[in-house]
């Protein structure tokens, strides 16, 4: 192998494969990235088993060629590297790197060893904006399970369906629903991964325009000209959370974000090993305390509008942090459901977002 290639091209591609990478003694050539000539360009490589992942990178191609690199010594030298030019060729498992100012080798390994990342032959069956997914991704990520007790609640929920899509995660304690714009009529369901979910949001802060999607029965793939991302789906039935989600309520709060916010933090500070504070609600105050036999106790008040009659609610205020953050409106609605039912978290407007809390017992 013999191309040329622009440095900052190559650094930004190593900068989204190398984080794929998995750090695995027992297979060391999951370790690497695949450096391989393909129609006429660069593309990386990488996989820990369950993503994979494929980029490409213009280049002026002398000789084709492949071969296995070392991720972390790769990418933190072509990252050190000022030169605008950087020369790459490969001779019995070693990669030069040359360009004006800076010579190596790299001990590489047979590329036949690198591990096969699928390809989908099927047609895509819909387009998202990557700003667009990286914002739905992240409003449901807080309540993906983190434990693989259950491993369906252990990603998002995503249904594709007259061209839009709805995204949905619950880890029991709390539940998220989002509702994002698609381009594609084709109807399907599956469960992402968590890792996988981490991953993409990174990687699309990154990327511009639109990623394709592809889909068979245990992988799915985002892809563009440049960028393609091969995951597993998880195996199982999501809960039909739509039962969870209270059709009406019994009071319904309005409230400025910021203010609900801050003082919600400052409560929590106060708050016992539970995380717990409580919300009492009048006409026109929300009160919000929390006691902790080791460090005080707090009492905070933030202006707010109620219909309907007076409640109190104990809550995890680290579940009520998290589905603020995720709401664009300047002011949210607080809906108490019931003794022992969630209180549910929405924008000002009603639209895109629902967010359950389940309470705490007192």
């Amino acid at each position: 192998m013999k191309i040329v290639v622009n440095q900052k091209n190559l650094k930004q591609a190593l900068g989204i494969t190398e984080k794929i990478v998995a750090k695995n003694t027992s297979l060391p050539i999951l370790n690497n990235i695949l450096i391989k000539t393909e129609n006429g360009r660069l593309k990386l490589s990488a996989t820990n088993l369950e993503i994979g992942i494929n980029m490409s990178v213009g280049a002026k191609i002398d000789e084709v060629g492949e071969i296995a690199v070392p991720a972390r010594i790769l990418n933190d030298f072509i990252s050190a590297v000022t030169d605008e030019k950087i020369t790459l060729t490969t001779k019995n498992n070693i990669l030069g790197i040359n360009s004006q100012n800076y010579k190596t080798n790299i001990l590489g390994f047979d590329p036949k060893d690198f591990p096969i990342i699928p390809k989908l032959k099927t047609p895509a069956v819909a387009s998202i904006n990557t700003r667009s997914l990286k914002n739905g991704l992240i409003t449901i990520l807080d309540s993906v399970a983190i434990s693989e007790a259950r491993p369906e609640l252990a990603g998002a929920y995503i249904q594709i369906n007259n061209n839009k899509a709805t995204f949905a995660s619950t880890d029991i304690f709390r539940l998220t629903e989002t509702i994002i714009p698609f381009k594609g009529n084709d109807q399907l369901s599956f469960i992402l991964p968590r890792n996988t979910i981490t991953e993409l949001i990174r990687i699309a802060g990154e990327l511009e325009g639109e990623l394709q999607i592809k889909y068979s029965d245990n992988q799915i793939v985002f892809l563009n000209d440049d960028f393609e991302l091969v995951s597993r789906v998880v195996d199982g039935t999501f809960p039909d959370y739509k039962k969870v989600i209270p059709e009406k309520f019994v009071s319904r709060l309005l409230i400025k974000k910021e203010d609900l916010e801050k003082n919600t933090r400052l409560a929590g500070l106060f708050s016992s090993n539970i995380s717990d504070i409580k919300l009492g609600c009048t006409e026109d105050t929300l009160l919000i305390t929390a006691k902790n036999s080791d460090k005080g106790e707090i009492e905070t008040t933030v202006p707010a509008i109620l219909k309907n009659d007076p409640f109190e609610i104990s809550l995890n205020y680290q579940y009520l942090l998290d589905g603020l953050k995720n709401i664009a409106t300047s002011d949210v609605v607080l809906e108490y459901t019931g003794p022992g039912s969630p209180l549910v978290i929405r924008p000002s407007d009603l639209n895109g977002m629902v967010y359950l809390i389940m309470p705490l017992r007192t």
